[in-house]
């Protein structure tokens, strides 16, 4: 080749590539590699508690989202295209439970939280919550029941239905029965501001009997302009919703958006924030509050910056981690907004539930966790939530 046909061919190759936009050619692809979850068992060293090993119990769940344990030793597990499974001595069974109400899986929806009736041995009752489609692109987080019999829930009922509106976010639920026999219902609230309309049901944790009635000392009960289902407002996406095992009280995590993941004590009639307040910073980088705190507005018992993209959540009381007794343990999808980066996040508390330190656990597995139960055996179960979930469990190393 000439250097005059070299020319003619460098210079419109030049052209070619000057009319690339800059962000095409100069932006990575963000993101970490994720190998395949292998057989284990892995074992850990960790700060405290030191060698713990991780067995996984079963394969084959479709982006599992919560477990429950039945009294017989079984598990419930709810898969978020909509399926109900059941695990029986760590085996999947085939046949999803039938009866399940037909789900929303659009943007963060799907099949998520369930529970049992705290009289589930006599009255076999399953409290499921999903977001139930409501037409022309509307999905609206529920609350359903049904009574479990067999292989199938039967008189399968919604107790409530929240705001139906357009969009993939905000679709999410949890659901704990409290100390009080009440129905707590956490619904999603990153749609403008309806976390803080008193008037809707977005954005809240609600408060109902077991049959769905709305209870007359509900905070907010009788109150012009409230709805009356309403326990607190202000929450973004809550992710994580119990029952502290020794207070009692009311606890969850929700997700902030670039930063400012929370932990809150849920506390009646109280107002959590979102998104007047926040740690965090809009996706693309502006504050979302000038001021994090403000008069009038619950300010969070942990905060996360970066955010981890924060799910299911346990405090540990058991006896085979004698060190780990008392922390909380979180699930973490991803840290920084970096795909690939999942783990288990645990936070020590003092005796005046305040912050002393943290640890971030299972990082080499790169799993998205989203859910973290403690079993009746004292161990710790996690699900992750990828196309091919895994049920883990945590006991110690011999």
């Amino acid at each position: 080749m000439t250097a005059h046909s070299i020319k003619r061919w460098i210079v419109p190759s030049l052209l070619f590539l000057s009319a690339i936009p800059v962000h095409a050619q100069d932006t990575p692809s963000i993101g970490v590699p994720v190998p395949p979850l292998g057989a284990g068992p892995f074992v850990f060293d960790t700060a405290e508690q030191h060698k713990i090993r991780v067995n996984v119990l079963t394969r084959g769940l479709v982006h599992p989202w919560s477990l429950v344990f039945l009294p017989d030793g079984g598990m419930l597990v709810t898969e978020r295209p909509g399926r109900l499974r059941i695990i029986r001595n760590g085996v999947l069974d085939p046949k999803p439970i039938l009866g399940v109400p037909q789900v929303r899986t659009d943007g963060n929806g799907g099949l998520m939280d369930v529970a049992l009736h705290p009289r589930f041995a006599e009255n076999g009752l399953v409290y499921l919550t999903y977001t139930k489609p409501a037409g022309n692109g509307r999905g609206a987080p529920a609350l359903a029941r049904g009574k479990l019999e067999g292989g199938a829930l039967t008189d399968v009922r919604d107790l409530v239905v929240t705001d139906a509106l357009a969009g993939n976010s905000g679709l999410n639920g949890r659901v704990a029965f409290g100390r009080d026999g009440m129905v707590y219902m956490s619904t999603g609230g990153n749609v403008g501001k309806i976390s803080q309309d008193p008037n809707s049901l977005r954005g809240k944790i609600l408060r109902l009997r077991d049959d769905g009635a709305v209870p007359p000392d509900n905070p907010f009960a009788g109150r012009p302009g409230y709805r009356p289902e309403i326990y607190s407002m202000g929450h973004r996406n809550t992710l994580g919703l119990i029952v502290h095992p020794e207070s009692g009280a009311l606890w969850n995590n929700e997700n902030g958006p670039n930063g400012g993941d929370e932990i809150n004590v849920v506390l009646r009639g109280r107002n959590y924030g979102w998104p007047v307040v926040s740690f965090g910073r809009e996706y693309l980088g502006p504050r979302v509050s000038d001021h994090p705190t403000r008069e009038g507005m619950e300010s969070p018992l942990v905060v996360w910056l970066p955010s981890i993209a924060v799910a299911g959540m346990a405090v540990y009381t058991g006896d085979r981690f004698p060190a780990w007794k008392g922390n909380v343990f979180v699930g973490s999808m991803r840290t920084g907004e970096i795909p690939g980066t999942g783990h288990l996040e645990r936070v020590v508390l003092s005796s005046n539930t305040e912050e002393l330190r943290r640890e971030s656990l299972l990082v080499e597995l790169r799993q998205r966790i989203r859910e973290v139960r403690q079993g009746p055996d004292g161990l710790l179960y996690l699900l992750t939530d990828e196309d091919d979930g895994a049920l883990l469990r945590i006991e110690p190393a011999p």
